[in-house]
């Protein structure tokens, strides 16, 4: 019986740019000794490959798709190959596998069935977001996307400014970067003029923008979020 193959998560850029900047070199050598993938999208993540390992033949390459549209009875079809004593490398549309991200399910899958998960290195938005938030790093709570009816986003907000103040906890979450915007004046409007707010955008990128001031004074800062990938935190103190 062949040992089971390692399932490796692999970072990938969070946008256009040179993987050189942001990936160590075993992110490099991994994908180029994998050729069966897990993926969300197969034109990026072909494009990302190349990227790393331009003379990679893409006619070798055995990608299955994981997203929103992928079915519960496909999911065990994607492992079989590590279970047959192949690697297999999942990687996210932009940072890191497992992590705000649909891949967190094939790697509980694997834990399930005895398969080693190997994570690599590489950026990630939320902890690079932390890090230069000057928020509380020993205590933070990631939460995802708010609810889009207003009254429901109106009430997480001050939900989560008030949980923050009880626990001295700094609260991430995120927003479909076309309505960045919007959450923005929402922000500005429903939390106190004390609140701190970190606005972490384009991570990484050349146009990177990372801000923490205090509600009062956002509310004098212009900033166009549209469509940028953007971390938010507030912290109440």
């Amino acid at each position: 019986m062949n040992p089971k193959g390692k399932l490796y998560l692999i970072p990938t850029t969070m946008g256009e740019m040179n993987p050189e900047d942001v990936l160590p070199i075993l992110v490099y050598r991994t994908v180029e000794l994998i050729n069966t993938y897990i993926v969300e999208n197969d034109k990026t993540a072909r494009k990302f490959i190349k990227s790393v390992q331009p003379s990679k033949v893409q006619a070798d390459l055995k990608l299955s798709l994981l997203n929103k549209r992928t079915e519960d009875s496909e999911l065990q079809a994607m492992i079989k190959p590590c279970l047959n004593g192949e690697n297999i490398g999942l990687m996210s549309e932009a940072g890191c596998p497992g992590v705000a991200d649909p891949g967190a399910v094939i790697v509980k899958m694997a834990h399930e069935n005895g398969i080693q998960v190997v994570p690599l290195v590489g950026p990630s938005s939320i902890l690079l977001a932390m890090m230069a938030s000057g928020l509380n790093g020993q205590s933070f709570a990631f939460n995802g996307y708010l609810p889009i009816d207003k009254s429901e986003k109106k009430n997480a907000i001050k939900n989560f400014e008030t949980l923050s103040h009880a626990k001295n906890q700094s609260q991430l979450f995120i927003e479909t970067p076309y309505r960045n915007n919007k959450l923005m004046e929402d922000l500005v409007v429903f939390l106190q003029p004390s609140t701190l707010l970190c606005v972490a955008c384009d991570i990484t990128l050349p146009t990177e923008y990372i801000k923490t001031f205090r509600i009062a004074d956002w509310k004098k800062t212009k900033v166009d979020l549209h469509n940028r990938p953007t971390i938010f935190i507030i912290h109440k103190m």
